[in-house]
């Protein structure tokens, strides 16, 4: 497969909690991408501290480890042509009410703070991420 990559995708809490991870996965597949890990798990405090470290200090960020420990999240590595970039327009805008029809947030997401699906946003950060969720075992293909 030509430019074949891997991305990391998350069912928030949020998403969980409304039991839309089948429809997340779903879309994923209709795609074309293939999910090579996968499990479900409620991400401990010093896990998510790391994840979202680049955000340290600022306002939201306590309130962001919180939501983001308040429940079970899906965690995925997804792989396929372009899947970075295509899986960030399939998420839509971080913002629910910029997001493009269609997309997981235009159509699930209700604020800024809970809208559905994480997703890397470059090659550096999916490393890092699917790093941080999955040992390199636990990945299939």
């Amino acid at each position: 497969m030509a430019n074949t990559e891997r991305t990391y995708i998350m069912v928030k809490p949020d998403g969980v909690r409304r039991g839309l991870t089948a429809e997340v996965i779903g879309r994923i597949e209709r795609k074309g991408f293939r999910i090579v890990a996968l499990k479900k798990m409620v991400i401990p405090q010093s896990l998510a501290q790391t994840h979202y470290g680049e955000h340290q200090g600022k306002p939201f960020f306590d309130g962001l480890v919180k939501f983001m420990t308040s429940g079970p999240v899906v965690a995925m590595v997804v792989e396929g042509p372009g899947s970075i970039a295509e899986m960030r327009r399939l998420m839509g805008a971080t913002r629910p009410w910029e997001a493009a029809p269609g997309t997981i947030r235009a159509d699930f997401a209700t604020t800024v703070d809970e809208n559905i699906i994480h997703g890397s946003d470059g090659p550096e950060s999916a490393e890092r991420e699917i790093g941080l969720f999955f040992k390199p075992e636990e990945i299939i293909g």
